[in-house]
């Protein structure tokens, strides 16, 4: 037999009135504190302890009184009031394992509900996103079309599942083929720079005042690549500028937008593309600087990225509401908008050959699309943690750059792995940006700035130290200059 409280064999036994046998001085000490059965909990005293009769060869043998009994006796009360204190902690221990089994039985119910809920939110945007598209291009088609002819558009054959229409299905997939037909014998400029070149640039840049001096950051640069001396730059303060890469300054200004303008893109020669915080897409003429259209409505928060199809015939915006559109530039209408994920966009580009969409989370996870079949192919996690603000796809088809808070990373889009981790600075602004060959990529992370060229092991060319934090990057013609655009109104050349 044990005691109830300590475990062990008790030298002094006693029964309480429920049956349980207890160490006389253990539950005596016990009874003075609470008056209560340790086990039970019920009302007990000393006096309704019932002894039990033990041989005398189950005694302690007595000692002499020296200070060793003493010592001996103090033990023995400590180790009287270490066992209540363990019977104590393991009643607590019950109880608080009880209390946490209850808890996480809530904790998975109302994730499961939050789930739901989400999911419901999801397609309600979803719904809402396809319904404001579907409107815009209902009014611009004209508002007082017959309802018979409205009917029959909505039930053409060659309207593609998500709204992309079969005729720029069969325009893209040809476009497609092309060039990637055409990019393994795509020639390299023979005035291409090279490593050295790189080496004998300045060492500061040179600033071009483009937009006026309240503009907090030039949040995009961009090239255009039917006209190397065109360069176009997205202001915090809602204008674009086009800049005179020959002549060294701003040759138009346009007030594009009320809010700032995240990411501007060429589609053509004249035609430029502007997303802006009001979540519009506008479409403007570099030559006279007129906006030729305006495509609203079409994403619930900001535009944070404006790409155009190579065919220049189509373009896809990026929105901080999770969501992609799939444009018509020509008739200025929306045909396809996709939200799936529950995440915010930071980012999004086009691959080379048009097929393919790079789309970077506020989550870290930069996922590519199939515009084809509006389905995601794959993901790239290595951002954990960080909002992916920058990406930029090689023109070999082959590696995609992005970036974070955390530094810049390249991926192997033929095995689906990071290829290459690039530090940068602690918690600050990272741009990516790769040449127009493929040989050089641009990698901006606070104030500085570097070069690394991809066929020398991704070996840093050139370093530079800009005056503002980089924001955003383009290069030149052939790499032979780099522009940056800073946190402040002026563009710096680095050549």
């Amino acid at each position: 037999m044990f005691c109830a409280i300590s475990g062990s064999t008790p030298t002094e036994p006693v029964i309480s009135p429920a049956g349980h046998l207890f160490e006389k001085s253990l539950v005596t000490k016990a009874l003075k504190e609470t008056g209560l059965c340790p086990v039970t909990s019920s009302p007990l005293s000393a006096d309704d302890l019932i002894a039990v009769r033990v041989g005398p060869g189950a005694k302690p043998r007595s000692t002499a009184a020296t200070s060793v009994p003493g010592m001996l006796a103090a033990f023995h009360d400590e180790w009287d009031a270490l066992m209540l204190e363990t019977h104590e902690l393991r009643k607590d221990l019950h109880a608080a394992r009880q209390e946490l089994s209850h808890a996480l039985y809530q904790h998975d119910a109302a994730c499961r509900v939050i789930a739901r809920t989400v999911k419901e939110r999801d397609e309600a945007r979803a719904a809402l996103a396809n319904a404001r598209g579907a409107a815009g291009a209902a009014a611009k088609r004209g508002a007082d079309a017959p309802a018979e002819a409205m009917d029959a558009d909505s039930n053409d054959p060659k309207r593609a599942k998500g709204g992309i229409s079969a005729e720029a299905l069969e325009a893209m997939a040809a476009c497609g083929k092309e060039l990637q037909k055409t990019r393994k014998s795509r020639p390299v400029s023979d005035s291409l720079a090279a490593p050295d070149t790189f080496a004998a640039m300045a060492d500061k840049p040179s600033s071009a005042p483009c937009h006026p001096t309240k503009c907090k950051g030039i949040l995009c640069v961009t090239l255009n690549p039917l006209d190397s001396n065109a360069l176009a730059t997205a202001g915090a303060d809602g204008s674009v500028a086009v800049f005179d890469v020959a002549k060294g300054k701003r040759s138009k200004q346009i007030a594009a937008h009320k809010k700032r303008v995240k990411s501007a893109a060429w589609c053509g020669l004249n035609v430029l593309l502007t997303g802006a915080a009001d979540g519009a897409m506008k479409i403007w003429s570099s030559v006279d600087g007129s906006c030729a259209a305006t495509v609203d409505g079409t994403h619930a928060g900001e535009i944070v990225s404006v790409a155009p199809h190579p065919t220049n015939a189509y373009a896809v915006t990026f929105g901080a509401d999770g969501a992609w559109a799939f444009h018509d530039v020509q008739k200025a209408e929306t045909l396809c908008v996709v939200r799936e994920d529950d995440t915010n966009y930071g980012a999004g580009a086009f691959h080379p050959d048009g097929l393919l969409l790079g789309a970077c989370g506020a989550d870290g996870v930069s996922r590519i699309w199939d515009v084809r079949g509006q389905k995601r192919a794959a993901e790239l996690t290595g951002h954990q943690g960080h909002a992916v603000s920058s990406i930029s796809f090689s023109e070999n088809g082959y590696y995609v750059a992005t970036a974070a808070a955390d530094g810049a990373r390249v991926w192997d889009l033929r095995k689906l792995k990071e290829l290459r981790f690039f530090d940068g600075a602690k918690n600050a602004e990272t741009a990516v940006a790769f040449d127009k060959s493929g040989h050089y990529l641009a990698l901006g992370s606070g104030v500085e700035l570097s070069v690394r060229a991809v066929k020398k092991d991704w070996e840093v060319v050139k370093q530079w130290q800009a005056p503002k934090t980089v924001l955003s990057l383009a290069f030149g013609e052939d790499a032979r200059s780099v522009f940056a655009g800073c946190a402040d109104h002026n563009l710096r050349v680095f050549a």
